[in-house]
């Protein structure tokens, strides 16, 4: 991995206009990451306020003597996909480092904790991503009501349109949101505009904030056995692995929705499967584990399954608003404003 300077592109010069102060910005990510993320309009806003270097892939930040005569001038890291690992020893090599901007998701992967013991923010991209899933949520919720994904396979495999006696509606339903994550909360919040009652259950929430998120808070067991649809937006940590067992599962009505945009593993897939199987609920998977499916994985071919190749996140066009919000808060670091996005030590035990 070697620096290399990110020229300017002669078709969208950077503005003679300087902010009151210029930062040193690393690029830390793979390149086709960084080309999604940063396009044109939002580097170039980018490019007003800093100077950009950038780090080429394949090795760790400390590989090469030139890597670590950059990092001892740099003031920001700009992140993303494939960054490597942000160990105390790098972070030593930077002492004038200020900021970690991450223009992706979870940052727990490759900030070492010890960033926050030397005064460095670091702050996520999180809410970026979590708006396109929690917009796929609300849609896949709506047409679960409905029984939509059922109802199409079995129309497409008999061409006979089925008995309208069997399609619910959502109007008046019950929708289990499991987990007030960021997602989770914006679900609940974009909820309140559907004839719905919403049910939430969440270790670290109270009663009153579930109530001003427009939802009940109830405890595991509950969610699950009043739910029409229920949809899992915990984080996949220690704790949570699995913890959609079979016990769980079997607490759900007959012919119930299970919704899955967290991660697969939060849900025990052999009992999924068996549920699954037996036709007793239906289910829309973003997310599974193994992920992807294996090839002969039943849940593929059953009518009552609806599998998503982990599309609700950030994709296409969506990943540019990463790079923006990104960008944004270099913006606000120049001029001496708080981050809106920051990450706190605290946070940093409780996200995926």
């Amino acid at each position: 991995m070697l620096p290399v300077r990110i020229e300017s592109d002669p078709a969208h010069p950077a503005p003679a206009s300087t902010p009151a102060e210029r930062l040193t910005v690393l690029l830390a990510m793979n390149e086709s990451s960084l080309a999604r993320v940063l396009v044109p309009p939002v580097r170039d806003r980018l490019e007003k306020t800093a100077d950009l270097l950038g780090v080429r892939a394949g090795h760790t930040f400390l590989d090469d003597p030139e890597i670590r005569d950059v990092l001892a001038g740099v003031d920001v890291l700009f992140t993303g996909w494939g960054c490597p690992p942000i160990t105390p020893e790098v972070l030593e090599a930077a002492p004038r480092l200020r900021a970690i901007v991450h223009a992706a998701g979870s940052v727990k992967g490759f900030v070492s904790p010890v960033a926050f013991d030397r005064g460095v923010q670091v702050s996520s991209a999180v809410v970026a991503n979590a708006l396109p899933v929690a917009e796929f949520t609300v849609a896949t919720i709506v047409l679960s009501g409905k029984r939509a994904f059922r109802l199409a396979a079995e129309y497409r495999a008999t061409k006979v349109k089925p008995d309208p006696s069997r399609m619910p509606g959502s109007y008046g339903t019950t929708v289990g949101l499991l987990g007030a994550s960021r997602i989770g909360r914006m679900v609940a919040e974009r909820l309140r505009a559907f004839d719905v009652e919403v049910l939430l259950s969440d270790p670290y929430l109270s009663a009153a904030e579930a109530a001003e998120l427009g939802t009940e808070l109830v405890d595991l067991e509950t969610l699950f056995a009043r739910s029409d649809v229920l949809s899992v937006h915990a984080p996949l940590l220690p704790e949570t692995v699995g913890l959609v067992d079979a016990r769980l599962l079997g607490l759900l009505r007959d012919g119930s929705v299970l919704i899955n945009t967290s991660r697969g593993k939060v849900i025990d897939a052999e009992a999924l499967e068996r549920e699954c199987v037996a036709g007793r609920i239906d289910a829309v998977l973003d997310v599974t584990d193994p992920e992807p499916l294996l090839p002969d994985s039943k849940l593929l071919d059953l009518p009552n399954v609806f599998v998503t190749p982990h599309l609700a996140g950030a994709v296409g066009t969506e990943v540019a608003r990463l790079g923006e919000l990104a960008v944004s808060e270099v913006e606000r670091l120049a001029t001496g404003q708080p981050l809106q996005h920051a990450i706190s030590p605290a946070e940093l035990g409780r996200i995926a």
